[in-house]
């Protein structure tokens, strides 16, 4: 079975995002912003692409995963029904799922993270990518990035993927 991590830059910042991948050995960083723009600095398309070059770990931006801009806002809003309506309809469509295949043939080969910026993935879009990455057959992990000490460790225990459950399953 295939593993796929997803995690989430909120709180971290880039050096913490890259010693979690780092940690983990993950060797490729799937984008799934529609957008990849970031406030934070070094987390934005280019800048992160350098710093993660520089450590040894390819970037790959799968725009076509992102949330489109009405998803974003109804989540923002906190209408979560409206988001999960948007988002769900996004995912079905065919660009999309050609950029979710393009990704799962990518996560074959090399271990790969899956990345946006909600540090929990239950209020985030990838936890709908992820659940049709984990009826492909593929292990998923949930990480956060603002606390790369935690996965030093060779002998830690990763919690299991539970969709859409609290941030406590990726703690």
């Amino acid at each position: 079975m295939h593993k796929l991590y997803t995690i989430g830059y909120e709180g971290a910042s880039v050096d913490d995002l890259v010693n979690t991948m780092k940690a983990m050995g993950v060797e490729v960083l799937a984008d799934v912003r529609e957008l990849p723009l970031s406030r934070k600095k070094g987390l934005s398309k280019n800048g992160l692409a350098e710093k993660l070059r520089g450590a040894g770990i390819d970037y790959n931006h799968f725009r076509d995963l992102g949330d489109p801009k009405a998803g974003r806002t109804a989540a923002r809003q906190g209408n979560y029904e409206e988001f999960e309506r948007i988002f769900t309809a996004h995912l079905a469509s065919d660009r999309a799922q050609n950029a979710l295949d393009d990704l799962l043939e990518v996560a074959k080969c090399r271990l790969t993270c899956m990345m946006c910026f909600e540090r929990c993935a239950t209020v985030c879009h990838r936890s709908y990518i992820a659940d049709q990455a984990a009826y492909a057959g593929f292990e998923i992990f949930n990480l956060v990035a603002d606390r790369p000490e935690i996965y030093k460790s060779n002998d830690i225990q990763l919690p299991r993927y539970n969709p859409r459950k609290s941030l406590a399953a990726a703690e």
